[in-house]
């Protein structure tokens, strides 16, 4: 029909244009000397991980779809193999998220003790942390911890053993969930606090000393210059408070896009193995696929808050004389 003709022409657009776009954010980083640093770390992470949902995982699971009642038709080894790399990349895709979060967390509260080269350290330990933790969540199955595939039905789908379905879940989404919704929320509650202790900016002369015990009521700066007494307040945003209010926001929509894209398919995940229920197909291809768009929107998302991807990405075509 019309109808599934569009469908999967959307799914293969959104399939192209996932892996070209985290492709130009890595040969970007890949390029530029400037983005061999921390947080540009973090994102080639991400962009490793979503680069390998749109080449490994959504082009099998676009197969799987296009099967009659979405069987699997291409052997158990194919079988074992993408059901480890869906749950790899995504696991890893995730906590990537949750690890730039926790670096915008750390250098906004803590910008005076997480030094660069701290910050570079921790970076890296999340970074191989997040890979380790979704290498062990993916290969668990091939140890005996459930089973993917079935011949009979001509079925492969992640594990359903119960108790591989809460460790899997849990590590994977809900653990990462708990702690990006309270990394923002102590962003929120750090920005509040600095724009309301934030001062007014205005120069004063006060000529005579009683002036200046006046004005000594509210918090200020005061010295003598020549005779004349000068206060100095502070007044509209400063460059830190700029640039907290900007981390806050790209991390706000980040988080807000990384849960409306995947909590309906955890969701599904973990209720339908524990109550046995059984849940259409159809939504949870589409379940399925909302959360593999989570891979195409991330680098749109920290490449729109960072005008130098912009730059970098005009360059990237341009021939240097």
């Amino acid at each position: 029909s019309i109808f599934t003709i569009l469908v999967l022409t959307l799914l293969v657009l959104l399939m192209v244009a996932t892996f070209l776009w985290n492709l130009l954010v890595l040969a970007t980083i890949l390029r530029v000397k400037a983005f061999h640093r921390v947080p540009h770390n973090l994102v080639a992470s991400t962009a490793v991980s979503d680069v390998l949902v749109a080449a490994l995982v959504m082009p099998l699971s676009l197969v799987k779809e296009l099967s009659a009642g979405r069987r699997w038709r291409l052997g158990r080894e194919l079988c074992l193999v993408w059901v480890c790399f869906d749950v790899l990349c995504c696991t890893a895709s995730i906590w990537n998220v949750t690890a730039i979060a926790l670096d915008r967390y750390w250098s906004i509260t803590r910008h005076l003790e997480y030094t660069l080269l701290t910050r570079r350290r921790i970076s890296n330990v999340m970074i191989a942390l997040t890979w380790a933790l979704s290498a062990a969540i993916s290969l668990a199955p091939l140890f005996g911890w459930g089973e993917t595939y079935s011949p009979e039905q001509e079925r492969c789908q992640v594990s359903q053993e119960p108790s591989y379905t809460i460790v899997s879940t849990g590590g994977a989404f809900y653990l990462p969930l708990c702690v990006v919704l309270f990394v923002y929320w102590k962003i929120y509650k750090a920005a509040k606090f600095r724009v309301g202790g934030r001062r007014r900016n205005a120069v004063v002369p006060l000529p005579e000393a009683a002036q200046v015990k006046e004005a000594s009521r509210e918090p200020q700066m005061v010295f003598t210059a020549r005779h004349a007494a000068i206060t100095f307040q502070t007044d509209g945003e400063t460059w830190r408070e700029q640039k907290e209010k900007k981390a806050a926001l790209m991390v706000g929509i980040l988080i807000g896009v990384f849960v409306l894209c995947w909590i309906p398919f955890f969701l599904t995940e973990l209720i339908s193995p524990l109550c046995s229920c059984n849940i259409p197909p159809v939504w949870k291809s589409i379940f399925l696929w909302l959360g593999y768009s989570n891979s195409f929107f991330n680098p749109l998302i920290y490449t729109a808050f960072n005008k130098n991807y912009n730059n970098a990405f005009k360059n990237l075509f341009v021939k240097q004389r």
